[in-house]
């Protein structure tokens, strides 16, 4: 909610606070349904504080999170007290080993990777790629999956750079860039800095295209002029789904916002939605609303309704769903130029 990933925080309680109006519009549970809100900073000693916060002194048994390294710090927490955390923004591919109370409603990096990969290498002849992580476990997890799926596809690394969390200067970085000739940029980082990373390659002679994840779909990139072109995975939702959820869920946000909701806002809702489904059917068979009897819930229910898909949980607590490339067009929006699998 603050620092340099507060553009994170907007964007996800966009999508929590609609849900919860929803849910509370439509008396789904005994009680109204409120929302807690804790500054993790991004930072996963911050997170740590906050999720201590939420359990110990709100008494929460659902715990919303976001960000790689914030979700690994916590999830331990979660497990210890047996309460249930729901990660809709990060997607470090080890989020699917943190424990039956760890949940992700996003697609993790590893789905993205192989999705895009095949498509720069094969579709569009891109074979030397370049990567520009950041260092932490996301951008860890990057490098290794881009490696191997770079090689399984016939194409190669041409050349991997190591950036702090906090950096925002990139002068230096861009030279060594430009000096592997790559076929295109791979970026693996997210917030302000992957504006500022963007913004300076291109100010800094780096010309080929950028390819990156589905944090490139933040309003602060989109916007970006010198974003123009670029390709990013997301995973795939239709919001012409003509169900009721999908409707009113994509008619109240474009009313409020005057847009319509990226994949970040619709993660957060459906986490919320899934939560109120669950609490629902256990204040239904008379149980209390714990993590432990939320967890059993969800492993007895087959199959959610989310918007603009019909999904299910693994047994690993992830959401798998077919994986889209998309294009920034250079107005603010983008537009699907491959569908994956």
């Amino acid at each position: 909610m603050s620092g340099a990933n507060a553009e994170y925080g907007q964007v996800f309680g966009g999508g929590v606070d609609l849900a919860v109006a929803h849910v509370n519009a439509d008396k789904k549970l005994s009680g109204k349904l409120s929302v807690v809100y804790e500054d993790s900073q991004a930072l996963p000693a911050q997170g740590v504080i906050a999720a201590n916060k939420l359990i110990n002194v709100n008494k929460v048994p659902f715990v919303l999170s976001a960000f790689t390294g914030v979700s690994k710090a916590i999830a331990p927490i979660g497990t210890r007290t047996k309460t249930v955390m729901v990660n809709g923004g990060g997607v470090g591919p080890d989020l699917a080993t943190l424990g039956e109370y760890f949940w992700n409603t996003i697609p993790l990096a590893n789905f993205e990777v192989r999705t895009i990969v095949p498509y720069l290498v094969k579709e569009k002849g891109y074979k030397r790629i370049a990567l520009v992580y950041v260092d932490d476990p996301l951008g860890q997890a990057i490098l290794e999956d881009l490696g191997s799926e770079l090689k399984a596809a016939g194409g190669e690394l041409a050349g991997s750079f190591s950036i702090p969390a906090t950096a925002q200067q990139f002068s230096g970085i861009a030279a060594r860039v430009r000096d592997t000739k790559p076929d295109a940029v791979y970026i693996a980082s997210y917030g302000n800095q992957q504006v500022q990373l963007t913004k300076q390659l291109r100010d800094n002679g780096v010309s080929q295209p950028i390819a990156s994840y589905s944090a490139f779909s933040m309003p602060s990139v989109l916007t970006l002029p010198e974003s123009k072109g670029a390709l990013f995975t997301s995973q795939q939702v239709s919001l012409d789904k003509n169900d009721a959820l999908t409707k009113r869920m994509v008619a109240d946000y474009r009313a409020k916002f005057g847009k319509d909701p990226s994949m970040y806002v619709l993660n957060y809702y459906n986490a919320v939605m899934t939560f109120a489904d669950l609490a629902a059917a256990l204040e239904k068979a008379g149980k209390p609303i714990t993590g432990e009897n939320l967890l059993a819930q969800r492993k007895a229910t087959p199959s959610f309704e989310f918007v603009g898909a019909t999904v299910s949980f693994a047994a690993d607590g992830t959401v798998k769903s077919p994986i889209q490339v998309n294009e920034i067009v250079g107005d603010g929006s983008t537009k699907i130029i491959a569908a994956g699998k």
